[in-house]
């Protein structure tokens, strides 16, 4: 039985194969550039497509598309829920949090089966709290890293990142693209160190921290004791949809 699973995000769409539970291909396109022919790429006819989309509906659309077009195959989407496989959803309205999110959280439960923070470094970064029964306790949103940057560079004149700076360092800058790197660096930074401190409201605040994300080894530059999960949000689909 081969099964392709597809993690589409607002920027990447993130894809691997799996033949009796094993990867047998991966890859990745960017979201803005997809189109029902990508599928082709991935080598081979599937028997289940399982996805999950924050990519919106030209995504969607497009996909459907290339699924009919090319395979006839089942083709099924996570949701987030109220509880799923051990783990319970902190929103009155389940629907509202990203499926990303979830399937993360899902994933995260049964890779640890304890507290821990699981931390998205994505378009947006979220940091959300599961407690020692799986019960997610809330999260937090901020902007990613690129946004941070794209804000920065795009409304305030005359700051431009023009070279090449180290990454995790988060010394002072003395130019300009030191200061923009290092400053981003250092919010990073702090975020990692309150998440081993105590929190308000938070009355465990667990050790153990998971990250994904296209940007989550910048967050093991300032954090290297957390672990990376790369594939944290496709691996919960099985536990969304099996």
């Amino acid at each position: 039985m081969k099964r392709l699973e597809l993690d589409a995000g607002n920027s990447f769409i993130k894809w691997r194969l799996l033949e009796q539970g094993r990867v047998r291909r991966r890859g990745s396109w960017l979201t803005a550039e997809f189109s029902a022919e990508r599928l082709l790429e991935c080598g081979e006819r599937p028997d289940r497509i399982w996805f999950a989309s924050v990519a919106g509906e030209v995504f969607d659309r497009a996909l459907q598309a290339g699924v009919e077009r090319y395979w006839q195959v089942p083709l099924q989407r996570a949701c987030a829920q109220a509880e799923a496989a051990g783990v319970r959803n902190s929103y009155k309205d389940p629907a509202r949090m990203g499926v990303d999110r979830w399937l993360a959280l899902l994933a995260a439960w049964h890779q640890v089966k304890d507290a821990c923070w699981v931390v998205d470094c994505g378009s947006a970064i979220t940091v959300d709290l599961l407690d020692a029964a799986g019960c997610h306790q809330g999260g937090y949103i901020l902007p990613g890293l690129r946004l941070m940057r794209q804000a920065l560079l795009g409304n305030t004149a005359g700051v431009t990142v023009d070279r090449p700076v180290d990454s995790g360092v988060v010394m002072p800058g003395r130019d300009t693209s030191s200061g923009v790197e290092h400053g981003i660096n250092l919010l990073l930074l702090s975020l990692a160190r309150q998440l081993k401190n105590d929190i308000p409201g938070v009355a465990d605040v667990p050790s153990r921290v998971l990250v994904t994300g296209g940007d989550g080894r910048q967050w093991l530059e300032v954090m290297p004791e957390a672990e990376w999960c790369p594939d944290l949000v496709m691996d919960g689909l099985r536990w969304a949809l099996e």
